[in-house]
Formats: C-alpha cells, structure tokens, sequence
C-alpha cells in the first residue's frame, strides 16, 4: 500500500555528503537515551541533527530524574512516558501533584536502525528549521556566518562524497562551527526570531507564490498523489542523501545555492484552497471522525450527534489502534478543548436538558452521561454505555419504546440523544455543602501608588467602571445582571468601601494588618449595582481626589489577592478580582519580591529560573483561590520589571487572564486598556467549574495543559472558564482500540452561571481508529498539533534546558515525517522531501514556533515578555495559536476600495515584503503597519491625511479618521481581523 504524498522540490541544485551524518536524537519520553546514547551513534551538538565537526562529542543531558511539575497535569493510572523529562525544580516547598516517575522504556524506536531518519533530520536542517533565530550562534559555539568555519578545531575534513542530481554543478560547502557537516549554511533570516518580518532588504521585490501547477525552475515533472490536489513539482535536491551513497564527483567546495522559499509548502496556499471548498458551507457533523474545516475557514456548522469543532478539535481523527503504531509514528494524540467557545448568531445555542430532582442519566459504572452513543437494547428498557459496555437499567421516568432499527421513539426531540453537545441542570448533588450556589461577584482592586495616580490610570479606572458596570453579564432571559460588586484600594495598605444603597456618601476602612489580611466589613461591601448606583459613582469619583497627593511607591500583591478571596468566602459566593496593579511588590508582606532579572541567564541551563515564580506563596495562594471559586484577573501596567512569572501565576492556575500594557501612556494606550476591560467583563463565562474528560476503553487522558489546577490525576479544576480559554488534553493507549467501534471522548464541565444556577456542560466526540498509519497522517490537523506543541514545550520550559527543548520539538517532527515517508509513500530520490498532504506546512509551522521568544531567549526581549508570552499560549485555542505563531500579512496597497472582503494573505517572510507596498501584520497581540519607502503618496495621504511618507507619526496607536475610502477600508479591516480575538491588539 503506498501513498505518496506532498513532494517539496525546490531548484535546491545539489546534495550535500551524508558523511557525518548519525541519525538524529529523538525526544525519548523518559526512555534512557536522555542520559546516553545508543552506541555507535554521534549525538548531535545542534538543533539539526547532525553531528558536530571535528569528531567532538557533545556533553550529554542531564539524566531524567522523578519530578514534579508545578503548574498541572499528574497522571492516572501508574507512570506514563513523559515528553520532556526533566532534573527536579528548584523549589523547596513539597510538590502540590504527585511525582512524575519517567518511563524506563523508551517510545522511539532504535535511531540506529532508521537511516531514513538522519536523511530527514538533514532535509529539515536544510528547510532551516534552526532553532537559533537570525545571526544567534548558539552557545558554545563560533559566531554566525562563514566566519564561524575558521572556529572549528581537529584535524581537517576529508572530501566528503556527495550525490548529485541531474543538472546540478554546484558543490556543498565546507562545514562549519554552527551547521556541523551535511546541514546547509544559514540563509540570511526571513523573518525576525518571533516569527514576524524584519526590515526588508534594499530593492526587495514582492513576488507572488507560484500557482498549483506551476512548475519553478528545472526539474522532474509534479508528481501526482493518491489523494490531495497535486502539488508543484519544482526541484528540491536536499543535503544528506542516505549515508555512504555513491560518490558521483567530488571537488573543491564552491557556494552554495540558497532554498528557494516559493518551493516551501505555503501555509497561505493551504488556507486559501480550504477556503475554497469549503467556506459558506454547512458542516454538519453525523460522521465519526470527519476532518472539520480549517479554523481559518468560515462555515456553518450544525450539530448532528459530534461536538462542533468550535468546541473540541484533535490533533488526528483517527487514532492508531495500538500503542506500538502510536509510538511508530510519534504523532501526538491529543484533543484541544474549548468548552465555552462563542457560536455565532447563525448557529444554534446549547440546548438545556432539566431531569428535575432525578438528575442526568449516567452509565453506573463509568458514570459517563447520556449521549448518542448509548445503544438502546431490550425493547428499550436497558442501554448499553458505549464508552464502557457495561448494561445499565433506564430509569422509569426515562423509559420510551424503540422503533424498526432498534432507535428510540423520541430520539430527535432529546438533545442528550441526538446532539453532540448540550446542557444539563445539576442537582443540589453537584453543589458545593449540597446547597444551591449563590450569583457570583466581580471586586475590582486598583492600585493607587503614586505611579498609578500620575500618569492617570486610576482616574481613567474610575471614569470607565461607570460605564462598563451598565454591562455586567447576565442570562439571556434576565433584565438585570445578578453579578454583584465591591472595590479595594490598596498600596502598602488596603482600603475597603462601604457602598450600602442607604448611604449618603461611600465609608473605608483601612487594613494596615497586610500579613494577616482580613475583610473589615461584610454588609454594604458586595453590592447590587443598579440598588447602589449613585453610591458608587460618587466613590469613583472620589477615589482619584483622595489619592491624588499621595507619595507612596511601594505596593503589596498577595494580600490584595487574599483580601478579595476572603470576601468572597464570607460572602459564600464564587466570583472574580479584576486588579489594576503596576509595580514589584515590595513592600513587607507575604509575597514580597525582588528583581532577579538575569539577563546572563540568557541560553544556560538556569535559564529555566526566569519562568518559576519566586515565591512559594502563590502557588498556595492559587490553590485556596481554586478551592473557593476565586478567579483572578490581572491588568498589568508596568514600567520596569514586575516578575510576570511570579504575579502571571494565581491568574494562569485560577483560569483568569493576564494583560499587559507596557510603560502605560493615556494617549497611546488608553483605548487598548478600555477595550480589553469591556471585553473581559461582558464575556461569556462559567464559575467554580470542574472538567472531567472520560474516554471509551483502550486509551484514557493523561496530561493536561491549560489555566487549570489539578488536585487529582483526573479533575481539572478551574475558578472560572470564559470563551477564550481552552484546555489540552493528551491521550495514551492503555489496551487495543477496534476499528469497528472507534474511540469516544466525553468532555463534562461542571460550573455556576453568572445566575447562580448550576448546570453540566457536555461534549461528544467520536474519532476513527485504523491499523493503517496511511489512515493517521490522513486525518492530522497541522494547526492543532501546532497547539499541542507550543504548550507541551512551554509547560517544559519550567524544568528543562531550553536548547534540550528546541531539539526535541525538531526531532520529533522529523520523525513524524521520515514515518511517513518509510511507511506510507511510495519511494522517491533520497533527496526529496515528502510530506503527507495534511502536514505539509507542520515544518513551515514549526519553525515559527521555535523562533517564538519564550524558546529563544535574545538579550533585547525582556523576561516578562517572554513570561506574559508563555503564559497566553498556555490557555490559547487553536485558532489564536494559529494566528499567533503564523501572523496574517496583508497587503494593503493591493486594497479594492469598493469591496468589502480582506485582500488576499502573503507569506510571512521579509523577503515578501516590497518598498512600494504597505503591508499589515497581525498575530493576535500586535498590529503592525509597514511602510514601504516608496510607498504610493495617494495611499499615505489617504490613509494618514498627511503629504508623504517623512509626515507620518510612527509612535500613533489609533489611524487617524480620514473620510476618505482607503481609510474607510483599512479601518474595516483592522475591525474584521479584531473581531472575535481574545485581546484588543496594540497597533
């Protein structure tokens, strides 16, 4: 059986030796070949895979020891293989979570047997998937550039043998410190280290990618695959053939060819053709183990028996039967879960189940709830549980007569059993003492130092919540919001309000005690909004008035946080801190910090300290908040170090959200502020919530990636959920999964809604199982794996060597790859690269997110960027990781004034980008517009109103309103790609 996939071909001219060449060191879960390598085999020093000049052996890690991840994700059910195994933290508090035990088995199988392997490592070597961004040599090694290859010490190389194909003359160069021999020279970079464009080079033209069909340069005709659309069939001939091929010519080194990128895989290609079969169109989802669209891909989706993939999407829809086939092609098996995901007006929204006091029906054994995979039996008075075969009774209540192919009478009118995803109210058994939740209340917290008070922030605070209080949420049913509200000042101390409705004027209280904080008053602090309106306003008036001659600097933190969660137990209610704060608390109190901003950190094995928060207090601070439904939202405005690793960390485990406005100004920031402030108020969003993903036999979750706490190795537990987050869950074999039945997944959420009612959110999923690895790498969703990726390896981060990280995200790819091309395609030159046809932009993709600052630590970046960074990847669904790490860029003087949809996407490369174009960029936290020198004036003073391109104001955060079309249609499409994003995005 053989499948050929997406050939990439560039005119790449010739191949390098494959001397030198081992094959490369896979990530090994645990297994031993951490600590050594297999014998025979060179370790390789780089990210590439191949082996360091000169015959030197590289150090080897670090062998994996037990230990405990302080963020989330134990285990069930005995020691799993763990991927990124690492030393112990440097922690001396006793692990929250049980201790990881590494496998002593190793998942990869023996490197020395798969040549095609190292063949692979090198062809990515040569996509330059280098995990050093651009001109940053790694550490202990030579500079970047030809320079470095004077570095090299040990005797010299002998000729390498090399293979040349058909009308190729050029010869590979000599190695070098950085590429060791075999992987390319580094091109000069495409894009800046974080994925987005530099400056583009002098004359740099813009060329559009070459067309399906359209061949580029000399070379073999396209080839044609099994299945996916055919492909280009320009020439790539890629360094390292298979070791020892045949020597066919050998000579003096000469320079070497440059990867012609239009040869790449394009992403923009790929999101384009999937646009076009399939946008406008009703997905509906009655298959198991269908393909959704693309999250770039705009469609209708109805709900026919799977949750939509607006709610859960997987890494792969079809599971590998076995364990051995799982750990054969290394792919991932993993589903992201995003259980409050908005739906658009033009789909329909959850309906909501009520048994009254007799509760869902649940299986007995596994306790799974009713859904469409139950199968009725006994003329409809027993039902078998599909997710563990066990025969449960129907309750009486629930009894109703099977029809001619054994389905019940009244399936189409329950949603249990005809819809993928639905809710049920919960019984007072699913409630906190056995006693309905009271609303939830949001306490607003801002910090008044005398920074804060300065540059206007605090007024700006106090103006807003007059008006972004009109917008508490509330049910669709309801006239008034049930949220109620209460407000702390604080510095080095705490002020409390008072804001009863039969007050004339607000009354504070301050607690000076910050070690021992408690809530000063409990009647007239948590208020209905609308009953104490004119109350409140005259306290948000007040506020900026009795600060305003304040001169303290210092601030504390945690007690702010203890304070609000102190409240809201008195009050016996969940709810949510929004704090406004903006400094390093420094002051004497629990959670006190001070600066260990390290740049020397910077590529050594301690750069991992830079992620760990300081102080143990906050991890317990987090698990108290959890316990009692207490999540905390964190508006950061900083203007030097704040340890955004540490303050990051109640908001990350407690299921908040970080924001972060750098050097705060009002009129540069202000309208990024407020936005983000009304968006995170009015979203959609559930208290007190637990998840439980249960599976059908044969395979179970493991690991857990996300805002959570885990207190078990199966509950994840979160203070709050909203409609951004999402939640990674990876799965593990523990028997044999059938073809015939495949594999269930139940995502079940317990929560309170912003009424105070209790009720279950469910999703269902049935996925694929096949003993054919042709049938995986068929039904893999590149952005999805993606996702799954970039939070494995930031989760990581905490415990592991960054470079140990890097080169296991390129090792793993490799080999996701060199399985497919052993296993699935027909065979081909060795040095052509052959990708499966849903994977043919997972290098492209890969190599952003290895350029993303959190694995790449430059001097210029600061570490709370990179900690803000780690942290909003962690909770990211698919479709904001999609756009994070591959930005949207758009050409806008390409714009067609007169019609309303987004001109087409280019290429996330600076060599895209041209001095007569405008170019906007967009990756979820920034927009950037870049102006070409020779720039069309039309367009300037079209768009900023001012005569050329020396007039215009780089340091502008808002264009400015131009009546004019171009303005018109720029502004409509920042509108559009903002629209639906978590984060307003600074421009």
């Amino acid at each position: 059986m053989s499948q050929q996939g997406y050939v990439a071909t560039p005119p790449y001219s010739q191949p390098q030796p494959g001397i030198g060449l081992s094959p490369p060191h896979y990530g090994h879960y645990g297994g031993p070949s951490h600590a050594a390598s297999s014998p025979g085999m060179i370790k390789p020093a780089g990210p590439l895979g191949a082996a360091p000049p000169g015959g030197m052996l590289p150090q080897g890690h670090p062998p994996p020891g037990p230990h405990q991840f302080g963020q989330n994700g134990a285990h069930a059910q005995g020691p799993p293989p763990q991927r990124f195994p690492g030393p112990p933290p440097v922690s001396s508090a006793a692990p929250s979570y049980p201790p990881y035990s590494p496998s002593t088995q190793s998942s990869y199988p023996s490197p020395g047997s798969s040549a095609s392997m190292a063949q692979l490592g090198s062809q990515l070597g040569a996509m330059h998937i280098n995990s050093y961004g651009s001109g940053a040599a790694p550490p202990s090694q030579g500079p970047p550039g030809p320079a470095s290859a004077a570095s090299v010490q040990g005797p010299p190389q002998p000729p390498q043998p090399s293979i040349l194909q058909p009308g190729s003359q050029v010869l590979p160069p000599p190695p070098t410190a950085l590429n060791g021999p075999g992987a390319s020279p580094l091109p000069p970079p495409t894009h800046r280290p974080d994925g987005l464009p530099g400056p583009a080079p002098p004359n740099a033209q813009y060329q559009p990618a070459p067309l399906p069909g359209q061949t580029l340069g000399p070379g073999y005709p396209a080839q044609q695959a099994n299945y996916g659309p055919p492909v280009a069939g320009a020439q790539l001939s890629y360094p390292g053939g298979f070791p020892g091929g045949p020597a066919q010519m050998a000579g003096p080194p000469q320079p070497q060819k440059k990867l012609d990128p239009d040869s790449v895989p394009s992403p923009i290609q790929v999101i384009e053709s999937d646009r076009a079969s399939r946008v406008g169109q009703v997905y509906a989802t009655n298959a198991r183990g269908q393909i959704p669209p693309l999250v770039t891909t705009d469609c209708v989706i109805q709900d026919q028996g799977n949750a939509s993939p607006r709610y859960i999407r997987c890494t792969t829809y079809c599971l590998p039967c076995t364990s051995e086939m799982a750990k054969q092609a290394q792919i991932p098996l993993a589903a992201i879960i995003t259980p409050f995901a908005t739906i658009p007006s033009n789909e329909t929204p959850l309906y909501l189940v009520n048994h009254g006091e007799a509760g869902p029906v649940r299986c007995n054994r596994c306790k799974a709830y009713m859904c469409p995979f139950m199968q009725f039996i006994e003329g409809g008075r027993r039902y078998q549980c599909g997710f563990c075969s066990c025969v449960n009774d129907v309750p009486p209540f629930y009894f109703q007569h099977l029809d001619h192919i054994g389905r019940r009478l009244d399936h189409y009118e329950k949603p249990e059993l005809s819809l993928g995803s639905y809710e049920y109210v919960a019984t007072l058994d699913y409630c906190r003492k056995n006693k309905p939740p009271n609303p939830p209340a949001f306490i607003f917290m801002i910090d008044v130092s005398y920074s804060n008070i300065k540059n206007g922030l605090v007024k700006l605070i106090c103006e807003e919540l007059k008006t972004v209080l009109e917008r508490l949420p509330k049910e669709d049913q309801e006239e008034t919001s049930a949220v109620r509200v209460g407000f702390i000042t604080y510095n080095k101390v705490l002020h409390f309000f008072n804001v009863k409705s039969n007050l004339a004027q607000p009354q504070m209280m301050v607690v000076t005690d910050v070690s021992e904080v408690f809530v000063p008053l409990l009647d007239g602090f948590l208020v209905n909004y609308q009953e104490s309106q004119s109350v409140i306003h005259n306290l948000l008036d007040q506020i900026p008035e009795m600060f305003a001659d304040s001169n303290e600097n210092e601030t504390v933190f945690a007690p702010v946080i203890q304070a609000g969660m102190e409240a809201l137990k008195a009050a016996d209610c969940p709810g949510k801190l929004f704090i406004f704060h903006s400094s390093l608390p420094t002051a004497e109190a629990p959670g006190k910090l001070k600066n260990r901003d390290d740049k020397k950190l910077i590529n050594t094995d301690k750069e991992k300290i830079l992620f760990q928060p300081q102080a143990n207090v906050y991890e317990s601070l987090a698990k108290d908040c959890v316990a009692h439904g207490c999540c905390v939202t964190l508006f950061l405005c900083p203007s030097q170090y704040v340890d955004v690793a540490s303050l990051g960390l109640v908001p990350l485990l407690t299921g908040g959200t970080l924001y972060k406005y750098n050097g705060f100004q009002m009129h540069l920031d202000s309208q990024q502020f407020l936005n983000d402030l009304r968006n995170d108020i009015e979203k959609k969003i559930g208290f007190d919530a637990i998840m439980r993903v249960r599976t059908s036999t044969g395979f179970r979750a493991t690991d857990f990636f996300g805002g959570i706490y885990m207190n078990n190795t199966t509950d994840a537990e979160m203070a709050a959920i909203d409609c951004d987050k999402a939640v990674t869950v990876e799965f593990k074999h523990d028997d044999k999964l059938s073809e015939d039945t495949g594999a269930l997944i139940q995502c079940a959420v317990l929560y309170t809604t912003v009424s105070g009612q209790r009720r279950l959110r469910i999703h269902n999923l049935a996925l694929n199982c096949s003993s054919q690895l042709a049938d995986l790498y068929k039904s893999c969703e590149t952005d999805a794996l993606v996702n799954f990726f970039a939070k494995s390896a930031f989760k990581a981060v905490l415990h592991q060597p960054l470079k140990v990280i890097r080169e296991i995200l390129v090792n793993q790819t490799a080999h996701m790859l060199a399985c497919y091309r052993k296993n699935c395609a027909s065979p081909s030159a060795a040095s052509q690269l052959i990708l499966p046809d849903s994977m043919k932009v997972l290098p492209v993709y890969m190599n952003s997110l290895l350029k993303n600052c959190v694995l790449l630590g430059r001097p210029e970046i600061s570490t709370d960027e990179r900690a803000y960074q780690r942290q909003l990847v962690m909770t990211m669904g698919v479709a904001d990781s999609q756009l994070f790490f591959y930005p949207q860029l758009l050409p806008i003087h390409t714009l067609d004034v007169k019609s309303t949809t987004l001109p087409a996407a280019i290429r996330c490369s600076e060599t895209r980008l041209s001095e007569e174009g405008i170019f906007l960029l967009a990756n979820g936290l920034n927009m950037f517009l870049w102006l070409g020198v020779s720039s069309p004036p039309e367009l300037i003073q079209g768009i900023f109103n001012v005569p050329s391109l020396a007039h215009v104001n780089t340091d502008m955060t808002l264009l400015p309103e131009v009546g004019n079309p171009y303005s018109q249609t720029l502004r409509m499409i920042m509108g559009i790609i903002q629209q639906k994003r978590p984060y307003s995005m600074k421009f």
